[in-house]
């Protein structure tokens, strides 16, 4: 087998991805922390969960929107049931599933750290771009989700971390 190698260009595009995602994965993480007490998983769980009609999502189907691992959001959604902004229900209609849902009490605080998560998103990201820089971001991530996307329908997709079976989720 014949590796290709990066390129000279793609090999700095890669590393200034890497080095962008890395900084703006801490600095929303940071800003949560701070002003919502919460990392930005626990906080993409909430938002995922607020998206969902009734507040609510099996865990298996959360699992891959958030994409982990389901012990991991098992995990989660155990601290978050803890704090009360998340409780599990029965499946109805899988015995063995359980359902996450979003309190009222979560709904309120994905209220409140919302403007500041989207400052943050704003700030860091948008306030940076030209118009056409946004629309050229969205189709780039686009593109790259469709291709990772039809890569995993074409392999065996047991072995993705969110789609792996525990006895926990």
């Amino acid at each position: 087998m014949t590796i290709r190698w990066l390129t000279p260009e793609e090999e700095r595009a890669w590393r200034s991805y890497i080095a962008a995602s890395w900084l703006l994965e801490d600095t929303i993480d940071r800003r949560l922390q701070r002003e919502a007490g919460m990392s930005h998983l626990y906080y993409s769980v909430l938002a995922r969960l607020s998206d969902a009609p009734d507040r609510r999502m099996r865990m298996t189907d959360l699992a891959e929107a958030t994409r982990i691992t389901r012990s991991r959001l098992t995990y989660v959604v155990s601290r978050l049931e803890k704090d009360g902004t998340v409780r599990r229900e029965g499946c109805p209609t899988d015995k063995r599933g359980s359902t996450a849902v979003l309190t009222d009490a979560g709904m309120a605080l994905l209220e409140r750290a919302a403007p500041g998560h989207v400052e943050t998103v704003r700030a860091s990201v948008f306030d940076h771009l030209t118009p056409e820089q946004v629309s050229q971001l969205e189709a780039i991530c686009d593109r790259i989700t469709e291709a990772l996307q039809a890569n995993e329908e074409r392999s065996a997709c047991d072995g993705l971390p969110w789609r792996r079976r525990s006895s926990s989720a």
